[in-house]
């Protein structure tokens, strides 16, 4: 570019000079041309009057000249102001270039790294979903024992009801046989009677103890029911855990942070429909802008992930949580 305003600034002054000296050459040229024709033409005497023409002549040439230079440095003043004019708006189109290129790479360095927060925002929320699937299989593994230990207990309770329903039935028919050998015997003599008595009297404490080891089952069963109660609400509540923490990770995906949020959070009301539509989403204490952006993250997600079995839906259709901005 440089060479181009070179030649072009060089080009219109030689073109200028060439001129003008070819001015000055033709006004010359036709001066003497004049001056040698009225030489020719006009008598000796009058001598005096070419040299006052060519004097006039001369005159005219330098006058032509002088007008023909100052022609000259208009030009060039006029080229130069020009060239002055052109550089002036390159150097501002490469400042604005350069400006602009600057501003696309911040840009380019802000999307790059708002890609990396993305990311990570991610990788945190599969890690989280990740450890409360774990936490859920670990449950289930831990329900399916208690189950099985359920069970064994149920068969075990089983067994001893047979037992005790064939102790009955054997006390029963002994009961009977007593009575027929009671009414045979009931002659005989003082020392049988003695003997029926004791062995009325054992068979009366064989049934008090039947009847304690009834009430004993009777409190085994019971306790049993209760550890069954209370791993079934564990269940529950180990359920509506995991759900709660897959409602994290879907606000914590759907929530648009920035810096300014850093170390804020916000407690949130949910109420929630059984499909998991949300009903309510409500703040009700912590930082404004957090609690903003909590707002608009459960109503991007529209609905949250909410157990298919009613006891647990029961326990988390209205929940309160803390939602504090992963930066």
């Amino acid at each position: 570019m440089s060479a181009k305003k070179s030649n072009s600034s060089l080009t219109l002054p030689v073109a200028i000079s060439l001129a003008i000296h070819l001015g000055i050459i033709l006004v010359l040229a036709l001066g003497a041309l004049d001056f040698f024709t009225k030489k020719l033409e006009t008598p000796e005497p009058a001598a005096a009057a070419p040299v006052q023409a060519v004097l006039i002549d001369q005159q005219k040439v330098a006058a032509a000249a002088e007008k023909i230079k100052q022609e000259k440095r208009d030009a060039e003043r006029r080229e130069q102001l020009r060239q002055e004019e052109l550089e002036r708006k390159a150097d501002e189109a490469r400042k604005a270039r350069e400006q602009e290129q600057a501003k696309l790479k911040q840009l380019e360095i802000e999307r790059k790294q708002k890609e990396i927060e993305t990311q990570k925002a991610i990788d945190e929320a599969k890690r989280k979903e990740e450890q409360a699937k774990q936490a859920a299989d670990k449950a289930e593994k831990e329900r399916v024992r208690k189950e099985s230990e359920r069970k064994a207990a149920e068969e075990a309770a089983k067994k001893a009801e047979d037992k005790r329903k064939a102790e009955e039935a054997a006390a029963k028919k002994a009961e009977e046989e007593r009575k027929r050998k009671a009414e045979e015997e009931r002659k005989r003599k003082a020392e049988e009677e003695a003997k029926r008595k004791a062995e009325a009297e054992r068979k009366r404490k064989a049934a008090e103890e039947a009847a304690r080891r009834e009430q004993e089952l009777a409190d085994m069963m019971a306790a049993e029911q209760a550890t069954i109660n209370a791993a079934r609400n564990r269940q529950l509540v180990s359920e509506r855990d995991r759900y709660t923490a897959m409602i994290k990770a879907t606000i914590q995906r759907n929530l648009v942070v920035d810096e300014s949020m850093r170390g804020k959070s916000c407690k949130m009301f949910i109420r929630l429909a059984s499909d998991g539509f949300v009903t309510t989403a409500e703040a009700r204490e912590g930082d404004g802008v957090v609690c903003r952006a909590a707002k608009a993250a459960i109503t991007k997600a529209g609905r949250l992930p909410v157990s298919p079995e009613p006891e647990v839906y029961q326990l988390m259709k209205e929940i309160n949580l803390t939602v504090q901005p992963e930066i």
